[in-house]
């Protein structure tokens, strides 16, 4: 918001009053961040959804009798697929992480579809191994959600809170007896360092391990609802980026006519 009022100040040589934003002015300067600034489409995208945001709020507030942003158009964004690990790569990773604990939340992440921030985050009474579930307080968009534990997971996190758990007076489930938790930067770090050690070219990230997760469920034809549901996606919109088809699927695909 400061850069487009320093925008606006340069090309009208004077302070700009709010109410006198148009729609055109928007459109100017998403077009200088694109020609001046070099930005890349998902940025200005974002520049955009930032002033609709800021002028709903005016309008709401009566400040503004519209919001002008509103009526500017989107800005077209190349629809990328994941990146994502297949199970045997899955495995190949964790068999090259020496870190016990990191493999285990590497694992986690990779079998729950678990954000990074929301796994670490857990705490011990969010995991209930009676029932078989995790839950997940206050994920992305303040919202809760519901993960089943797996038969494969089960018994691994058991075995961890039994037996390889540091007692500590941290409440969080993952935690070192140093610290009392983990940090997402030293798991990246973790996974970077096992995905260059097997000389792989694909960046490697805990959040890669959420896309692989969603992406093998699509594989398995699970339905999109249910994958939406356990990634805590709001709209089947987002959850539908991991509908990969590779080329011996397409190939399939054609002949079977």
């Amino acid at each position: 918001l400061k850069l487009f009022l320093r925008f606006l100040e340069k090309k009208y040589n004077c302070c700009t009053y709010l109410d006198e934003v148009t729609a055109a002015d928007i459109e100017d300067y998403l077009l200088w961040l694109k020609e001046e600034r070099n930005y890349a489409p998902a940025s200005r995208a974002r520049n955009l959804y930032t002033l609709r945001s800021f002028f709903a709020y005016a309008y709401k507030k009566e400040l503004v009798k519209r919001n002008v942003a509103l009526s500017v158009e989107n800005i077209k964004l190349q629809q990328k697929e994941r990146v994502y690990l297949t199970e045997e790569e899955v495995q190949q990773l964790l068999q090259t992480i020496q870190h016990d604990l990191i493999r285990l939340v590497a694992k986690v992440l990779y079998l729950t579809g678990m954000r990074i921030s929301e796994c670490l985050s857990l705490t011990l009474d969010a995991v209930d191994f009676e029932q078989k579930m995790i839950h997940v307080v206050a994920g992305k968009g303040n919202k809760d959600r519901l993960i089943p534990i797996s038969d494969k997971l089960l018994p691994l996190l058991q075995h961890y809170v039994e037996h390889e758990r540091p007692d500590t007076d941290s409440d969080l489930f993952f935690c070192t007896k140093k610290t009392g938790k983990l940090s997402p930067a030293y798991v990246n770090r973790v996974l970077r360092e096992a995905a260059e050690q097997l000389g792989w070219k694909k960046k490697v990230t805990a959040h890669i391990l959420r896309h692989s997760f969603a992406s093998q469920l699509v594989k398995k034809d699970v339905n999109l609802v249910q994958i939406q549901k356990l990634l805590g996606h709001s709209s089947l919109k987002v959850t539908s980026v991991y509908t990969h088809s590779s080329l011996e699927q397409l190939s399939e695909a054609v002949n079977a006519l």
